[in-house]
């Protein structure tokens, strides 16, 4: 039987949970801290409430993501290899498997919600050893949606984690969809073909990506990948993602292959044993 998921929960007044990354512009190395945050191991059912309307297509994306995390077998540089960047952290990664789905197509708080509206949803599933997944459609708009592209709590009843990312394709691409879209602030440089055909999902799956590492690690500062913000292959500097695989018949740029033939863009994350944001290419 697995053993439970160790959570720890902030003990703050605000709902989500965030941890320090404090760094100066100096020599010395990045120091990351962490503020008991929820903390997750061994084998993790990830549930997905899927509000709005999504294509079978944009769905599945979204699902062979995931289970491309704990398929070691996919062809390097692999969406596998860069989940096991979190083995070198004390407590090891986890294996994350694809459980229930809910489709909330009638939208049955309506098009517009507030952060509130987050743990009523993840409700749904309130399991040990689960993330709720709340992923709304491109026309659901959030309070803070484009300030952040996603966020991570705890129900505070049981031992329940949920994350929400949002498809920012109408909203905020160039905020929650770089480098598949123009970016809204910074250098101008052209944006990148998304390796699926959809700047909004192909979006989504950077920003839930980046919840999963930021939680994942069972002692890690949850904010392994913010950590190297904008960085997704080497040679990266502001404004330009860095040096990466291109997809010859469509000019897709990727840097990790997935199951089912996918292909995926995946941020940098940080390596604890370098003191480095670690990158598959």
């Amino acid at each position: 039987m697995a053993k439970p998921m160790v959570a720890s929960i902030y003990n703050c007044a605000t709902l989500f949970l965030f941890c320090i990354i404090p760094f100066a512009f100096s020599q010395q190395p990045l120091v990351l801290k962490c503020h008991n945050g929820p903390l997750l191991k061994d084998k993790i059912t990830v549930n997905l409430i899927w509000y709005g309307k999504f294509t079978p297509s944009q769905r599945s994306i979204i699902v062979d993501f995931i289970l491309s995390l704990s398929s070691p077998k996919l062809r390097v540089p692999s969406a596998s290899s860069w989940w096991e960047t979190t083995q070198k952290y004390k407590s090891g990664s986890s294996t994350l498997v694809v459980g229930k789905q809910v489709l909330l197509e009638n939208y049955p708080l309506g098009k517009i919600l507030k952060n509130s509206h987050l743990p009523a949803l993840s409700r749904k599933f309130n399991d040990v050893n689960t993330i709720s997944v709340i992923l709304t459609a491109k026309d659901v708009a959030i309070e803070g949606f484009c300030m952040r592209c996603g966020t991570h709590g705890s129900t505070r009843v049981g031992r329940g984690i949920f994350f929400w990312v949002g498809n920012s394709e109408t909203q905020c691409p160039g905020q929650c969809a770089w480098p598949f879209h123009q970016p809204i602030y910074g250098p101008q440089t052209p944006p990148l073909v998304a390796p699926n055909g959809d700047v909004g999902v192909d979006g989504m799956v950077i920003n839930l990506a980046t919840l999963l590492a930021n939680t994942g690690p069972g002692d890690a500062p949850l904010e392994a990948v913010s950590a190297c913000t904008g960085i997704f292959g080497s040679a990266s500097y502001p404004g330009y993602p860095g040096n990466l695989l291109v997809e010859k018949s469509t000019g897709a740029s990727y840097n990790a292959n997935g199951v089912n033939g996918r292909k995926y863009l995946l941020p940098a994350m940080w390596d604890p044993k370098k003191s480095t944001c670690e990158t598959l290419v």
